[in-house]
C-alpha cells in the first residue's frame, strides 16, 4: 500500500506525515523508523543546499525516519518529472522491499501524479527544443503562449505563459507525438493499488496566516544569508533553482533592488499565489479525502483509518 500526504505549501502535511507515522507505529507497537519511510514530493526540495526557503525538514525534524528524494541534485542540474518517477519509483520498491510502508509527502502535483499514477513521458529532441527556446526569445513568453493556445486551448489554461519552460515542453509533445500535450494527462488511474491520498482541509484564512508566519520566519532563519552562499555555487544561473519561490526575491534583496519588508511581501504574495494553484490542482482528483481542520487533525485518528486500511490491504493479499 502507498500512503500520501499532499496539499498545499503551508498546510502541515509534513509534520502530520510524521505524527501519523509515530501514531501508527504505536498502534502496531514497532518503532516508527521501521514502520514506514517518506518519499518527498516537492520539486525545490530535490536541491542540496536549498534548505530554508524550501521549508525543509532538518535531520532532527526528521525523528530518525528515513526520507528520500531530497538533497538529491546539484543547482546545476534541472529538475525533470520524468527522472524523478524512475528514482521514487525505485525508493517505493526499495522502501517495500525492507518490509517498510511507502509514505508520499509533498506539493508538485505533477510530480505527484508522476509517481502515483499511470503516466507516461513523451521523450525529447534537443533540436526541437532549442528550435521554441529560441522562438520564446523573439515572440517573448505571451506570443509563444498564444502559438499554444492555438495548437491546445485546454493545455493553454493550464500554463501560466509566464511559465516559459512548461510552455516550450508543451509545444515539443505536441510537434513530436503529433497529440496535444494535455492528452498526456490521462483519467486518475493509480499505478500501484492500493494507494490513498489525504489532505488536509485548512480554511483558506488560516492557511494565508500560516504563510505570513512561515515567510517571516523563514527571513529570520536566514534565507538571504543562505542564498548567497548559493549563488557563490551558481544559484543565479542555475535553470530551475533559480526560480524557486523565496530565492529569487532574496537575490534581490542581495543585488540591492529590494528591501527585506519588501522581500518578505513579495514572497507572502507569491507563496499565496502558488497555494491557490495547488488547491485548484488537488481539487481536480477526486480520489483525495480531505482530512477536517478544527485547530489540526487528530493524527492518531488518522493513523486508526490507515491501521484498518493496511488490514484490509493485507486480508486481500491472502
Amino acid at each position: 500500500m502507498i500512503i500520501a500526504f499532499v496539499g498545499p505549501t503551508a498546510s502541515g502535511k509534513s509534520d502530520l506525515a510524521l505524527d501519523v507515522i509515530e501514531a501508527l507505529a504505536e498502534l502496531r507497537q514497532v518503532k516508527a523508523p521501521q514502520l514506514a519511510q517518506v518519499v518527498g514530493a516537492d520539486a525545490m526540495q530535490l536541491y542540496r543546499g536549498m534548505d530554508v526557503g524550501t521549508a525543509k525538514l532538518s535531520l532532527r525534524e526528521r525523528r530518525g525516519i528515513t526520507h528520500r528524494q531530497i538533497d538529491v541534485l546539484d543547482l546545476a542540474q534541472e529538475a525533470s518529472v520524468a527522472a524523478y518517477q524512475r528514482h521514487a519509483r525505485a525508493d517505493v520498491a526499495a522502501i517495500r522491499a525492507e518490509g517498510a510502508l511507502p509514505v508520499v509527502v509533498g506539493g508538485s502535483g505533477l510530480y505527484i501524479r508522476a509517481l502515483l499514477d499511470e503516466l507516461d513521458f513523451p521523450g525529447t529532441d534537443p533540436a526541437v527544443r532549442a528550435r521554441l527556446e529560441a522562438e520564446a526569445d523573439v515572440l517573448g513568453p505571451r506570443g509563444l503562449h498564444r502559438r499554444l493556445a492555438e495548437a491546445d486551448p485546454v493545455a493553454a489554461a493550464q500554463i501560466e505563459p509566464a511559465n516559459v519552460r512548461r510552455v516550450v515542453r508543451a509545444l515539443e509533445v505536441i510537434e513530436l507525438t503529433g497529440r496535444p500535450f494535455s492528452a498526456a494527462l490521462p483519467a486518475h488511474t493509480y499505478h500501484h493499488e492500493p494507494t490513498y491520498q489525504f489532505q488536509i482541509d485548512v480554511p483558506r484564512a488560516e492557511l494565508d496566516h500560516r504563510i505570513e508566519r512561515r515567510t517571516d520566519a523563514m527571513f529570520a532563519a536566514g534565507l538571504v544569508e543562505e542564498t548567497r552562499e548559493l549563488m557563490r555555487q551558481g544559484l543565479a544561473s542555475a535553470p530551475t533553482a533559480s526560480r524557486a519561490t523565496g530565492y529569487a526575491q532574496a537575490m534581490e534583496v542581495i543585488a540591492g533592488r529590494m528591501t527585506q519588508r519588501e522581500a518578505i511581501d513579495a514572497v507572502a504574495l507569491a507563496t499565496r499565489q502558488l497555494a491557490r494553484k495547488q488547491l485548484k490542482w488537488f481539487r481536480r482528483d477526486p480520489r483525495i479525502q480531505l482530512l477536517p481542520w478544527e485547530g489540526g487533525v487528530d493524527p492518531m485518528a488518522c493513523a486508526r483509518q490507515l491501521d484498518a486500511l493496511l488490514k484490509q490491504a493485507a486480508g486481500a493479499g491472502q
